[in-house]
């Protein structure tokens, strides 16, 4: 799902990726941000933004992506639902709230409405994706790293996923642990509720058992799936969130990411983020 439409101040997209890199389970974790590929372009942009301030949020000794260089990985975002800009060193995510996949949680008389099949019309959440209007910000660093300490997730929406609806957490409520509602989700681990569809699982509409990118949480972290894409292979040297530094399929040099953690949940399902944030969470409005 590459996104042609993307708006940007300025761009310069990197070249393949370099091959023999630190790959999953066997990369030391330095807490580096991810460099881009190799700058090589030699022409200057005279259209650089002015803003004096600088970013103190990046990881030393890497090269600072805040300095027009997107990273290729928001190039995966759906380019119908989610927008994105790179605004100096930060990143303007923008998104409709709604999925590009089918659902029985889209109305009946919505293309993309499905019937439901883990679940039932009588256990489902009410709502539909298509009652929603409105839309969700995210502002994240470009290169992000790590806090000094973690910090727990909150209720509501934690991450944007690349289908263009919102990620959460593994509870359902104040104190209310997500197996409550398990019933109402569908095959992607959704529902609808308070406010629009989200994901709390895997969402095997474009993450299934795989490498593929599913999403950014709100520290400005990527979230992949279960395997590593440098591997192939479920990654072993994960952190309490589901972190680790490899490269990645959009890193040439390797970057902390989250990855949805290989751990079953109620026999079959596979829960998306149930740690705390590494990073400084921003709020997504």
């Amino acid at each position: 799902m590459k996104n042609p439409h993307l708006r940007l101040l300025s761009i310069a997209i990197s070249g393949a990726l370099l091959l023999n890199l630190p790959g999953c389970g066997g990369s030391e974790d330095t807490d580096t941000a991810s460099e881009s590929a190799a700058d090589t372009a030699t022409d200057t942009d005279t259209d650089t933004d002015t803003d004096t301030d600088t970013d103190t949020d990046t990881d030393s000794g890497t090269e600072d992506l805040g300095s027009g260089i997107l990273h290729t990985a928001y190039y995966e975002f759906d380019q119908d639902n989610v927008n994105v800009v790179l605004s100096g060193t930060k990143v303007i995510i923008e998104t409709n709230g709604l999925p590009n996949h089918t659902s029985p949680y889209w109305s009946a008389s919505h293309e993309l409405h499905v019937e439901p099949t883990v679940t039932s019309y009588a256990k489902m959440a009410p709502g539909y994706i298509d009652d929603f209007v409105g839309t969700y910000t995210l502002t994240v660093n470009n290169s992000p790293s790590k806090a000094g300490t973690t910090s727990a997730t909150g209720l509501g929406a934690i991450g944007i996923a690349v289908s263009g609806a919102v990620i959460y957490n593994d509870e359902e409520g104040p104190g209310i642990p997500l197996d409550d509602a398990a019933t109402s989700l569908d095959f992607n681990g959704a529902h609808t509720g308070p406010q629009s569809y989200h994901y709390h699982l895997e969402p095997i509409s474009f993450s299934d058992d795989d490498s593929n990118l599913v999403g950014v949480i709100a520290d400005g972290f990527f979230l992949y799936g279960r395997k590593c894409n440098s591997t192939g292979t479920y990654p072993t040297d994960l952190d309490e969130s589901g972190g680790h530094t490899s490269i990645t399929q959009f890193a040439q040099d390797a970057e902390y990411h989250y990855h949805i953690q290989n751990e079953l949940y109620l026999g079959s399902y596979y829960i998306l983020f149930p740690g705390n944030y590494q990073g400084s969470a921003s709020a997504i409005r």
